[in-house]
C-alpha cells in the first residue's frame, strides 16, 4: 500500500487513455480469473468485490450488515457486469463496467486533490503511476 494523492480528474484522463486503461483492466482481470477460462464466475468476482469492502464500513468505520444482506448486495454488483446474463463476466464485459465504476467515483471525488491509501496493484495506483508517467514525459 501506499499514499498517493489524486483527483477525479487523474481518473477521467487515465480511463481516457484507452491502451495504458485496457491494458490495466486485463491484467486485473487475468489476476482475477482464477481458472483461466476467459470469463470471470460470481466466485472468482466475490473475492474482488469482498476486498474492496464497499458495504462493510461507512467512512472507515465498520457497519454491521447480515450476511445474507451482504450476498444479496454482492450478487447486485456481480449482475451489473454480467451484461448478458449468462452467469459469467467476459474481458469486455468487465472492462464496460469497471470504466463506468471508475468515472462514477471521479465524477464523486470532483476536482480537488484528494490523499488516499492505494493498494498496489489497483486501478486507483495505475492511474496515479500513468499520470506521473504524462507528466513527467
Amino acid at each position: 500500500m501506499s499514499v498517493e494523492v489524486l483527483d477525479g480528474n487523474t481518473i477521467v484522463k487515465f480511463v481516457g487513455d484507452e491502451e495504458a486503461f485496457t491494458v490495466s483492466v486485463h491484467e486485473l482481470f487475468v489476476n482475477l480469473d482464477s481458472d483461466h477460462d476467459g470469463q470471470l464466475s460470481y466466485s472468482e468476482m466475490l473475492k474482488e468485490l469482498q476486498s474492496l469492502r464497499v458495504f462493510e464500513t461507512h467512512f472507515g468505520i465498520d457497519e454491521s450488515m447480515s450476511p445474507s444482506e451482504l450476498a444479496s448486495e454482492y450478487e447486485s454488483l456481480f449482475t451489473k457486469f454480467d451484461h448478458d446474463s449468462n452467469g459469467k463476466v467476459d474481458l469486455e464485459e468487465f472492462k464496460a463496467e469497471t470504466r463506468q465504476m471508475m468515472l462514477a467515483m471521479a465524477s464523486g471525488m470532483g476536482f480537488l486533490p484528494v490523499q488516499m491509501v492505494l493498494e498496489e496493484d489497483s486501478l486507483l495506483k495505475k492511474a496515479v503511476e500513468w499520470e506521473t508517467a504524462m507528466l513527467a514525459a
